[in-house]
Parts: structure tokens; sequence; C-alpha cells
């Protein structure tokens, strides 16, 4: 077998009753219940309009050399309708991945949930307007190589966080996050119970009622000393 060079058809699934709960819960609780730490780097941002604020699906994981996108290609011919494309790329941002042809195959044909590429794409007159979520770290008209190597459905890195093939991807205008696919239920808890909170706290910060008493004990307790004077260097 070809390290470097291998296409698997496969992957573990998630739960889709858990998976389409996401749907409900903004990205942000459900990163603030994960430690903070499954936020893709928000150079990876949305570009298009999709109508929908939230996109769930299971991870269908590519890995390109920087700047090639033959594996991507090969993502096209092999993904299934409700994947999310995620598509490393070595942080390469001089040639695009991806333009209107390519993009309009995975929506029209193929009917992806969406695509998140840590690499540029081009079209972005057309693609930039379309019901579709891509995600991706900007444009530029330099296109791709097509000579590989590459991987399909092993574990990569996008954005600085790891993806293995059929973890949950959540997305919405803030940008992306990763759930593992073991933890989902347990996640998806979570962040109900968070969203419950959060929604409490709005109200009360709305309405005048936020206790924000918090906030001077936490200073204290880390040493900070509030002055009741001008600054004078």
């Amino acid at each position: 077998m070809p390290v470097g060079k291998r296409i698997y058809l496969k992957r573990e699934m998630p739960d889709p009753e858990i998976m389409n709960q996401f749907k409900s819960v903004p990205a942000s609780n459900t990163a603030d219940v994960m430690g903070r730490s499954c936020a893709m780097n928000p150079r990876i941002k949305l570009v298009s309009k999709p109508k929908a604020q939230m996109m769930v699906g299971p991870a269908y994981t590519v890995k390109c050399r920087a700047g090639d996108n033959l594996t991507l290609h090969a993502a096209l011919n092999f993904c299934n309708e409700g994947d999310v494309l995620v598509v490393s790329n070595e942080e390469d941002s001089t040639r695009a991945l991806m333009g209107e042809v390519m993009m309009a195959y995975l929506k029209e044909t193929k009917k992806v949930a969406g695509i998140i590429l840590d690499g540029p794409i081009r079209d972005i007159d057309e693609i930039g307007n379309w019901d579709f979520p891509v995600y991706c770290t900007g444009t530029t008209p330099g296109g791709p190589y097509k000579e590989g190597p590459g991987e399909i459905n092993v574990p990569i890195s996008c954005g600085e966080i790891s993806v293995n093939p059929g973890d949950i991807i959540l997305a919405d205008p803030d940008g992306v996050i990763v759930i593992p696919r073991k933890d989902a239920a347990v996640v998806l808890k979570d962040a109900q119970k968070f969203q419950e909170a959060d929604e409490k706290k709005l109200i009360a910060a709305k309405n005048g009622t936020a206790n924000r008493a918090w906030v001077e004990k936490s200073l204290e307790e880390k040493g900070f000393d509030i002055i009741d004077e001008i600054y004078r260097p």
C-alpha cells in the first residue's frame, strides 16, 4: 500500500440523529464546552452566502500536497451526498485549489453539505454569491498543479486542528469547529445546556440584570490593582 497515495473509500460515520441536532447550537457554544480548543484558525472563513446559518456534516478528509489538487479531484469522484469535504493543503496560499467548475459539481451533482479548504479558491465573483457553504483562506487567480501525492479519508490537520474521517464538522458565520465522532453525544448534551444558560445571560445583558460581580472577584484573586487616580508617567 503506497503511503502518501492512499484513497480509503470507507469511514466510521457519526450517529446522524446526534449530528443533526448540532444544527440548532451555535459553533461558539459548542466550542466553549470543548475547552475552546476545537476551532480552526480564522484564516479559514466563510466566503459564500448560504441561506442556512449552520453547516453540519461528517468530515470527508482530503490531504493535498501544497498547491496541488489531484487528490481533491479524486475526492469529487468518491464523496457522498451530505459530506463536508475538509481539505488540508500544507497551509499553502499561493495557488487556488478550486474554482467554479469543480465547486458547481460538488454543489449540484454530488450535493455535499459544504467544503472547507485550508487554502484559496478562485472565481469568487460567482461562488461568493452561492447558497452553498464554502470556507477557505482567500482567493487567487493562480491555479493548482495536478501531480499528487495525496490521501483521502486519513487523519489530517486543517486550520491547525486535527480532523479524522467521520468527525462532525460544525460551521456557521463565526467559523469552523471539529467535534470528534466518539465524543459527539456528550458534547451535544453539554452544548445544549450551555446554550440555554447563554440565552439567559443575553436576556440579563439586555434588561440590566446582569451580575458582573465575578469580574472584580477574579481581578482581586489574580492580583490586579484598581487605582482611582490618573496615570502619570
